[in-house]
């Protein structure tokens, strides 16, 4: 038989409850959902002398990584890759235009610009062959001959004309930061990203390249958000510059943190100094260790 609650029971567990009202939704928003995460290399770090593009790859996956990132133009027999890709597993979840800093998309020389836009073309015709789904380009470089907005008007106009291509291919351009004297700070980007109006140009984030401009990575990856379409990431310190894979000032638990709190579930691929096997499994437990991956 229940019987009925004295004072002191009765303050018990109103206590209690208002103790579960405050603590529970607080546990809840403090909750950091993890990133899925699926490493990659920049493919010119896979060196094998001589090696195939299958030996390549299983040598990739051999050291653990799920996926590269080529060259274009400069990566042959894009057939060859993807009957290779397909034996092994490893994708090649993406293409970099490997010829943005010389031939520029902000070059004052129209004939200049009109090369690079011939090579955005071609990456985006390679990234449909191998199945990528996005190509990175540094958009422009300010220098002595070049304004910031000259830089952003030129990029901005070559890129345009790319876009039905990459709507049809269904490859997406992904704006990379970098030390071209450009795009500095992450509200830069977004001005950059977002006046395209289209799903087809996003940002492709390197958590190293930035931290000399003062902001914090993660801060980076918060404001960008969905915007954000992969990233990358070396070591960079800002005392001693270049440094190795969890030895810069990255502050990588903010950082996967950050990652989390946009949804980011994707590609996270090093660029750094390539090698054989053993340099090649070192970098990826360098890699497992700053994304939380090591077992």
């Amino acid at each position: 038989m229940n019987r009925p609650l004295g004072r002191r029971d009765f303050l018990r567990t109103t206590t209690a409850v208002a103790a579960a009202a405050l603590t529970g939704p607080y546990l809840c928003a403090t909750e950091v959902k993890k990133p899925k995460l699926k490493k990659a290399v920049k493919y010119g770090m896979v060196r094998l002398e001589g090696g195939t593009h299958l030996a390549r790859l299983e040598l990739a996956k051999r050291c653990g990584f799920q996926g590269v990132e080529i060259d274009s133009p400069g990566t042959s027999d894009l057939d060859a890759l993807v009957k290779a890709s397909k034996e092994t597993g490893v994708a090649i979840h993406g293409v970099v235009d490997s010829v943005h800093w010389r031939d520029t998309l902000s070059h004052p020389d129209e004939k200049i610009r009109a090369k690079g836009l011939e090579a955005l073309r071609g990456a985006l015709e390679d990234a449909k062959t191998v199945g990528a789904d996005t190509v990175l380009l540094v958009p422009g470089v300010v220098n002595k001959d070049v304004t910031y907005q000259q830089c952003y008007e030129r990029s901005q106009a070559e890129v345009k004309k790319v876009l039905p291509l990459a709507e049809k291919l269904k490859v997406k351009i992904a704006i990379e930061v970098v030390w071209n004297n450009f795009i500095t700070k992450p509200e830069q980007l977004i001005q950059y990203v977002d006046d395209f109006k289209s799903e087809y140009v996003g940002a492709y984030f390197d958590c190293s390249n930035m931290i000399k401009y003062g902001v914090p990575p993660a801060d980076w990856i918060r404001k960008l958000g969905k915007r954000m379409l992969k990233f990358d990431f070396k070591g960079y310190s800002k005392s001693k510059e270049w440094v190795a894979i969890g030895e810069g000032d990255e502050n990588w638990p903010d950082v996967l943190a950050a990652l989390g709190e946009i949804g980011y579930d994707g590609w996270a691929t090093a660029e750094v100094g390539g090698g054989g096997e053993e340099h090649l499994k070192k970098i990826a437990a360098q890699m497992d260790k700053v994304l939380g991956l090591a077992q």
